[in-house]
């Protein structure tokens, strides 16, 4: 058994989605087309609500009509 000293832990780095907001004019495309919903419209601005859930299949990347949203990891 391995002593709790001896386990090193490792930095994993998780897909998220980011919105270059000096490109994207609120379409909605993201959130209609994220299958887990990490999209969300407040007032009139869209927002990465819940950029933890993101799976990184990168269909907002995808289908973004003005090439707004980069998926980073």
């Amino acid at each position: 058994m391995r002593k709790e000293e001896d386990i090193r832990r490792k930095e994993v780095k998780m897909p998220h989605p980011e919105i270059d907001y000096k490109k994207c004019t609120n379409c909605g495309t993201c959130i209609e087309v994220c299958p887990v919903g990490v999209f969300v419209k407040k007032g009139n601005k869209v927002v990465v609500a819940k950029p933890n859930e993101c799976i990184g299949c990168r269909a907002c990347e995808a289908q973004c009509p003005n090439e707004a949203i980069e998926v980073k990891e």
